[in-house]
């Protein structure tokens, strides 16, 4: 078993993105990706900028990819998807299903991202087909439904061609939208957001009547309210996952990389913290937590 850091989801100075990167390469993550996945206003960071983090990480023995936009609003951007695809050094995390298509015509490898609705082995067969090598299980999705997949014929014949990664750790990615939630939450038109995003480096927590954290808006992403955290889960994963995904935060994020290197086996389990949560992944409701 693997572990890889997914693209940072927040909006970070660019002196901190480089900062954090300096670590990553220090620590023994086994996959690093790059790139911003979330808002193309977003410029602290350019291609080049990734290219230059990603080449010093690949020197420190990572495996990099490069991460697409989930959220396509117009044909520049589309444009800048194209240049990430034909960087020709880092295969590319598809967030959008027209980052695979660009892929197969390209006829370059590709990994799907959990935005890519991949729900059944139909449609996972027809990725590998157009290319597909690695494939990031949609993020409400159960160890049980993953191994149904996983052992349903059309897949089997197939399973060497690909690896399954699980989004283990962090502020689930839940949905997009058009409209940016956070440049609302400050009554400001999104044309005029003054990128306020950047004021919030672990996005903006949303609560209930009651005082219940439900959600966290991060621009035009909402996330889950709680953290997910499959710490004390991953003996389940033996045999069915590849690679367990940790999702960047400001800080201890290595510091778990740790933690969860030490409980592979399940012989160091941690108590979770009141906000964190594990439902999705035992086949409950994603707020709901599973002692393991």
């Amino acid at each position: 078993m693997k572990f890889s850091l997914g693209a940072i989801q927040y909006y970070w100075p660019k002196n901190t993105v480089l900062k954090f990167y300096d670590g990553v390469a220090a620590s023994d993550i086994d996959i690093v990706y790059l790139g911003e996945t979330v808002c193309s206003k977003r410029r602290e960071l350019n291609l080049q900028d990734y290219l230059d983090i990603a080449f010093k990480l690949r020197e420190a023995g990572k495996q990099v990819c490069l991460s697409t936009m989930t959220l396509l609003e117009s044909p520049a951007l589309l444009r800048e998807m194209a240049r990430y695809i034909d960087n020709g050094e880092f295969v590319i995390e598809a967030n959008d299903i027209g980052a695979v298509q660009l892929a197969q015509e390209r006829n370059l490898p590709f990994i799907a991202g959990p935005a890519i609705n991949c729900y059944n082995q139909h449609t996972l067969k027809y990725l590998v087909n157009s290319g597909l090598k690695r494939w990031v299980m949609p993020v409400e999705l159960s160890r049980d439904w993953l191994e149904t997949l996983l052992e349903q014929e059309v897949v089997r014949d197939i399973r060497t061609c690909f690896e399954t990664e699980v989004f283990a750790f962090g502020h689930l990615p839940l949905a997009w939208s058009a409209r940016c939630f956070t440049a609302r939450s400050e009554d400001r038109q999104k044309d005029q957001c003054e990128l306020c995003c950047i004021n919030y480096p672990k996005g903006r927590e949303v609560h209930s009547q009651d005082g219940k954290q439900v959600f966290v808006l991060n621009g035009i992403q909402t996330q889950s309210g709680q953290r997910y955290n499959l710490i004390n889960d991953l003996p389940s994963m033996h045999r069915l996952v590849d690679i367990v995904r940790l999702s960047p935060e400001p800080e201890g994020t290595l510091d778990w990389l740790d933690r969860f290197r030490e409980n592979i086996r399940g012989k160091h389990p941690v108590k979770l913290a009141a906000g964190d949560s594990n439902g999705y992944w035992n086949r409950l409701a994603g707020m709901l937590t599973v002692e393991t």
